[in-house]
């Protein structure tokens, strides 16, 4: 069993039933939609066919919403706009019909940019340094040679931007995927709590509570890395313009901080940018990327994610199964119980990873009424399975992104443990899932399904 999960995007490789299904048995467990791409008519029919094909196979898998946030992108160029060394670039508020003049999606941070300051096109495959400042434009000096299109992206990693995260558009894709009922929802650029406090305020005027993941891609996202933990529900380290914000050289050890970080607060967290990029075009990964996954892992992430690889990719099943034999290699040599100083809320998961050392379980199985349960006991990262058993379908399809962690079922209208405890046998006995005489921990409350109350573990003889 593969402890860390795989969260794949949807896109035109894979966006059919077929594909789908394929993937959910290669071994995905969340599926990513990129909601800077496509409408709500084409996610509509991506998450029912999602849903279809999880029913058929009894497979709970998540849904995942990757709304945009704010990408500052630069305005329409005719044709391509070749730079050289040294040539002056006008970045304006308004498109002036003069082709070294480029506008900006967001007008405003013309009024941010300081004269001396670094300003990256391109995923930063294009640096310039802002020469003058003007009222309407800043005059920017280009510092290599390279070619520049309509739309490209801009990058300010000194500058201290005040956009919020959420954007309009933005608005309407979490109504939308509120609606839909995706199972998490992931916010793009996220500087400060205000971010996600904002975001859980518009999902829950629609009924919605989805988990939300800040993505980490800021120079001040780092900076307040502690209030947003406190605020969100999990993390991902999102590399790309993490890297041209800070500065490649710093994006390994920022990605080992967020990990450790986010284990520690029993929330979880995500790696994702270009972990299998070559397999875009090839059957095969380079070694550097297979090293890449395998240190995530070891470092103690919950899940990896693939982007191009899965969306234009043309060996999208693959690349999945590539993750698979990583994940399951790393794992023989994976430093398991980890330590931490027990607090209130999760005493009971630490008594769980003692007691797994202990009596060698086969499994942990524990009843979760939000998640939490599930969540602590795998914050101590215990060498056997983690089985979560709840009442809402949403919170067990929420949890197949958390490390160790196997949804197992859905048990309604159980209150006393002693009735949950005779289900659960039939369920065992059902799929035949454990031996005879096998030892499995439970955990669960002195009254069944209710949030905040799990405060027992029993020991349990197959």
């Amino acid at each position: 069993m593969k402890r860390v999960k795989i969260i794949a995007t949807v896109g035109p490789s894979t966006n059919s039933k077929e594909a789908i299904e394929e993937l959910i048995k290669a071994g995905v467990d969340v599926f990513r939609l990129n909601f800077s791409h496509g409408d709500h008519d084409t996610h509509r029919k991506t998450i029912r066919m999602i849903r279809e094909c999880s029913r058929r196979l009894s497979k709970p898998v998540a849904i995942l919403q990757d709304i945009s946030g704010p990408k500052i992108r630069i305005g329409q160029i005719e044709g391509l706009l070749q730079l050289k060394k040294g040539d002056v670039l006008r970045l304006a508020k308004k498109d002036t019909g003069d082709r070294y003049t480029v506008s900006v999606s967001h007008p405003e941070i013309i009024d941010f940019i300081k004269e001396g300051e670094s300003v990256f096109f391109a995923d930063g495959s294009i640096r310039t340094t802002a020469l003058k400042k003007h009222r309407d434009y800043v005059e920017l000096v280009v510092e290599n040679e390279g070619v520049l299109s309509s739309k490209k992206g801009l990058n300010l990693p000194n500058s201290n931007l005040r956009i919020s995260a959420i954007t309009r558009k933005d608005e309407e894709d979490l109504a939308f995927g509120a609606g839909e009922g995706v199972d998490i929802v992931a916010v793009s650029f996220v500087n400060s709590k205000e971010d996600i406090i904002k975001a859980k305020d518009i999902l829950n005027s629609y009924k919605a509570n989805p988990w939300v993941i800040a993505k980490i891609e800021t120079k001040r996202g780092v900076e307040n890395i502690g209030e947003i933990l406190n605020h969100s529900d999990g993390l991902m380290v999102a590399r790309g313009d993490l890297g041209i914000e800070v500065g490649l050289e710093k994006v390994p050890v920022i990605q080992k901080r967020l990990i450790k970080k986010a284990n520690a607060h029993a929330k979880p967290v995500i790696v994702a940018t270009q972990m299998l990029l070559s397999m875009v075009n090839s059957p095969y990964p380079t070694r550097a990327e297979v090293s890449d996954i395998a240190n995530a892992l070891l470092d103690g992430a919950d899940a990896v994610m693939l982007s191009d690889e899965t969306t234009v990719g043309e060996y999208p099943i693959k690349a999945v199964e590539m993750l698979v034999r990583v994940i399951i290699e790393t794992q023989k040599i994976y430093l398991y119980y980890k330590k931490y100083e027990a607090y209130d809320e999760d005493a009971i998961a630490a008594s769980v990873a003692d007691l797994c050392k202990g009596i060698n379980p086969k499994a942990v199985i524990s009843f979760t009424t939000s998640g939490t349960t599930a969540k602590n006991i795998a914050k101590y990262r215990p060498d056997v399975p983690i089985y979560a058993i709840t009442n809402s379908e949403d919170v067990l399809r929420r949890l197949s992104i958390v490390w160790g962690v196997e949804p197992l079922c859905v048990m309604k209208g159980v209150k006393e443990p002693e009735v949950y405890i005779e289900r659960l046998k039939e369920i065992i006995a059902q799929r035949q899932m454990f031996k005879e005489s096998d030892k499995l921990i439970l955990t669960m409350g002195s009254i069944i399904g209710r949030e905040g109350s799990t405060n027992m573990i029993r020991v349990l003889e197959v």
